[in-house]
Parts: structure tokens; sequence; C-alpha cells
């Protein structure tokens, strides 16, 4: 396990737990849960991606051993973890949305992130140049007509 947390269940309910949370993840995009269980699925979710980037028999026979459905391990070796290839990590987002109305309990969305369009930079010549400003009016010449307008 990734994670030190136990949240407050024994290991193979809490080891089910995850597993299942990490196959809606991949399943739906994202998945409401609380702060701490969030932060736990993040890490085993971008182990699984991580996972389907290297797209060998063995990585494949990985996730299958914690993914619960066939169909999403298909899911992330074929549509998520290409989107990812040219990323170092941080597949995942977690946004807190407040406490739970009920018991208090900080509730956040974990969130598979968009890939970013790449932005291309400009030539090295434009990035260069630095851009040229007017030149600043002294305080006393700005001054100097207003205290002439309110003496009028």
């Amino acid at each position: 396990m990734p994670g030190t947390r136990k949240l407050g269940r024994p290991t193979a309910h809490r080891r089910a737990m995850l597993r299942g949370m990490v196959t809606l993840l991949l399943e739906n995009g994202q998945i409401e849960t609380t702060l701490t269980r969030a932060k736990e699925v993040r890490s085993m979710a971008e182990k699984m991606i991580t996972l389907g980037k290297k797209n060998t028999l063995a990585s494949r026979r990985a996730a299958l051993a914690y993914i619960t459905k066939e169909d999403v391990v298909s899911k992330l070796f074929n549509e998520i973890a290409p989107k990812y290839a040219n990323r170092q990590g941080g597949y995942t987002q977690i946004f807190k949305l407040g406490n739970r109305r009920g018991d208090a309990a900080e509730m956040a969305i974990v969130k598979l992130i968009e890939e970013a369009p790449v932005v291309e930079e400009k030539p090295a010549e434009e990035a260069a140049a630095p851009k040229k400003r007017a030149p600043r009016k002294k305080k006393t010449e700005e001054a100097a007509p207003a205290a002439e307008e309110e003496s009028k």
C-alpha cells in the first residue's frame, strides 16, 4: 500500500474499498469522497496509470490484479494511459468541497486531469526583445495643472 492511512477499516476492507474506488475513478473520470480517502485513491490511481504507460503483458496483469473490471483495464491501456504519454506523473487533481453536512467530514473530488493543449513557444528573437514603454511624466508636472484648475 502506498500510504499509511488506515481509514478506520481492517486491512482487507480497506484494500477492497480502494480497489473499488480506483476502478470507479478510471471508469468515470472523477469520484466524490472524503479528503483522506481521496489522497489514498490518488496514489493508487497514479500507479495504475503508470502501469498503463508501460503497456507490457506484465503491467497489464498487474493492473488486472488490482482493478476489478476487465473493461476498465482495457480502457486504461487504450485510452487513458496514451493521453498522459508525455507527462511525468500528476495525472489526478483533488478539489476540496467543504464539510459534509451529516458528520462534518471534509469532502473532495478526485478527478483525472485533462491534458492541456501544447502551447508553441515564440522564437528566441521575439522573446528576448523587451517591450518598450512610454516615458513617465514627472509628478510635479502632473500636480501643477491640477492645482491651477482647483484654484479657478
